[in-house]
């Protein structure tokens, strides 16, 4: 190997040569709105808006299937979207002061609520829409519970009851 092949080699390992039709890339630039928006905006507040947005679009398919068409479909979609929302939002906001079990519950009773009212809009008994919702409900306490109990280490308050250990209690020594 010539020097002047091997100055070219060690010369272009991490760099782009553009005599080659590489083009270099582009200076770093500025994050777009939405980017920018995204960093700002915490999950507490971007996830139950999301999935609230989810949900309403959900119901607006599971009325139009039951035969609701057009405006009232979509009216039945933004309910369900905006009380949805306000309670996830409260619930997600109150969280962090709540009991593990009880944070699961109340995710358990918000989905269960909601999942059962949406099922309700295809026709369907009322028993067999409040079974569907406290069965859909348990599923999501099961869930919930075991996430939050499974992800301790990151939850801002950390366990609400350490175990204490056990000391064994010791008698005093007998005298004579």
């Amino acid at each position: 190997m010539d020097q002047h092949t091997h100055h070219r080699a060690a010369r272009s390992h991490g760099t782009v040569e553009t005599e080659h039709g590489a083009t270099r890339a582009r200076p770093a630039e500025q994050p777009s709105r939405l980017a920018a928006l995204a960093d700002r905006v915490p999950a507490t507040v971007s996830l139950p808006v999301i999935a609230a947005l989810a949900f309403g679009c959900f119901t607006i398919f599971r009325t139009h299937s039951a035969g609701i068409k057009g405006g009232q479909a979509v009216l039945y979609g933004l309910a369900a979207a905006v009380v949805t929302g306000a309670l996830g939002l409260v619930l997600a906001h109150f969280q962090s002061s709540m009991l593990t079990e009880t944070r699961a519950l109340a995710y358990g009773a918000l989905f269960g609520c909601a999942v059962g009212w949406n099922y309700s809009l295809g026709g369907e008994s009322v028993l067999s829409s409040v079974g569907f919702g406290l069965g859909m409900g348990a599923a999501m306490f099961v869930t919930s519970l075991y996430v939050f109990r499974g992800h301790r280490v990151r939850e801002p308050h950390g366990e609400h009851r350490p175990h204490k250990e056990h000391h064994a209690r010791h008698l005093p020594v007998p005298t004579h």
